[in-house]
Formats: structure tokens, C-alpha cells, sequence
């Protein structure tokens, strides 16, 4: 937990939901133990979604659909997403939650490995003026090269779930050795993020952290430089 769990809870009292389809579908997620957003960064991509207002959202990891439904149905102005599955049994899942939101048109989803599909995303020439990262997160460094490529000028990347339920604060010797791994590639990943040249991060404590990053052409110039 990175927020006090009474501040938390109370703010999550808070949510006025997401209409009864996706709150059902939230319901479900819950209850086959299948990872989705949690409430407070649900209610932080809505946020963010009405001010960028994008128009073509990439996203990296969709499970059983519900973020892509929550960014279709959060996003104010006509846009069309792309969603990237690799895990085979969550993929007729997510087909038929599309379905059954009437947004089948509107989600395409890619079945297979994201660091494969955005080389090709990237060969044919697409981008995107909205990417959320929510894949393993042990592979963000890896994608990440690609998936600044693939973000148009003054676009946003959000990375979900990078403080690692808090443990990113800790020495990687204070974490289970099965864990050292992701530990290590998360502190490298957000020290990438946040040193990037065509990157300006932040990092806040969201949901298990949020890092937002806006594509630049410039950085502002260093003072002691001038």
C-alpha cells in the first residue's frame, strides 16, 4: 500500500463508477483474480483523458479489455485504440467484453508479444498520441525505446504499476530474490523515464505509481549553462 489505507479508502468512496456494463465487468475481473486498474488510477486516466483528448490510443497489455473500455468510453472526442494481448486465455475475454460495450469497431486487438508488435507498428508507419503501458512490467525497458518512437510530438505515455506496491524504495537485497529481477529493471526503467531527452516524467504515487511522460522537442534549457 503507498497510500495510507484510511486516505485511500476514503477516496475511493468517492468514485461515482463507470456506468453498469464496465462496473460489471470491473466485478468480474475482481472475481477470477484478473489484475485491472485500480480505483484511483481508473479515476486518474479519466483525468488525464479529458485534458489530452486523444485521438489514437495505443495500448500494451489489455488482459480482459477493461482499461481499453474505460479510455473508449472516458476519451471525449472520437478515437480509436489499439490493444496488444499476449496471454491466450484472456483474449476471448476481452473479444467478447468489447462485444457486449458495442465497441468491437472502434478496439482493435493484436494477439501476441509487444516487443514484436511495435517493431511492426513502427515498420508500417503508425503513432500514437496516447500510449498506457501496462504490460509485464519486468519488459518496460525493453519496449521503451520503441514506444518513444511510436509517440507523436506532445504526446503522453502513462506506465502503470512502476513503484511496485512500494518496494521500489527498498534495496534490492530487502526484496525476495524471485523479485530482484523486476525490482531492478523498474528502477532502471524509471530512471529512464525521468533522464530521457525526449521525455519530460513524472512519478506519482497512483494506483502501484503512475509515471506520466509528455514527448518534447526540447527540454527547457539548463540555467547554469547560460
Amino acid at each position: 500500500m503507498i497510500l495510507d489505507e484510511r486516505l485511500l479508502t476514503y477516496l475511493n468512496s468517492l468514485d461515482s463508477g463507470n456506468g453498469k456494463l464496465l462496473d460489471q465487468i470491473e466485478r468480474e475481473a475482481l472475481a477470477t483474480e484478473v489484475p485491472i486498474i485500480r480505483k484511483d488510477m481508473q479515476e486518474f486516466l479519466k483525468f488525464l483523458l479529458a485534458v489530452k483528448k486523444p485521438v489514437r490510443l495505443l495500448e500494451v497489455g489489455c488482459a480482459i479489455g477493461f482499461s481499453a473500455l474505460l479510455m473508449a468510453q472516458w476519451d471525449p472526442v472520437e478515437c480509436t485504440i489499439t490493444t496488444i494481448e499476449n496471454w491466450e486465455p484472456r483474449i476471448p475475454v476481452a473479444r467478447e467484453n468489447f462485444r457486449r460495450a458495442g465497441r468491437e469497431k472502434q478496439i482493435t486487438l493484436l494477439e501476441g508479444d509487444a516487443g514484436e508488435i511495435l517493431p511492426q507498428l513502427l515498420a508500417e508507419g503508425k503513432t500514437y498520441d496516447w500510449i498506457f503501458m501496462d504490460a509485464a512490467k519486468g519488459q518496460y525497458p525493453v519496449l521503451l525505446p520503441t514506444a518513444v518512437e511510436l509517440l507523436e510530438e506532445d504526446g503522453v505515455m502513462v506506465s502503470d504499476n512502476v513503484l511496485f506496491d512500494g518496494e521500489i524504495i527498498e534495496s534490492r537485497f530487502a526484496v525476495t530474490r524471485r523479485n530482484r529481477t523486476i525490482h531492478k529493471r523498474m528502477r532502471d526503467y524509471l530512471y529512464t523515464l525521468t533522464h530521457h531527452e525526449k521525455l519530460t516524467t513524472t512519478v506519482l504515487p497512483v494506483g502501484d505509481g503512475a509515471a506520466v511522460s509528455v514527448k518534447c522537442s526540447h527540454k527547457a534549457d539548463d540555467p547554469a549553462e547560460n
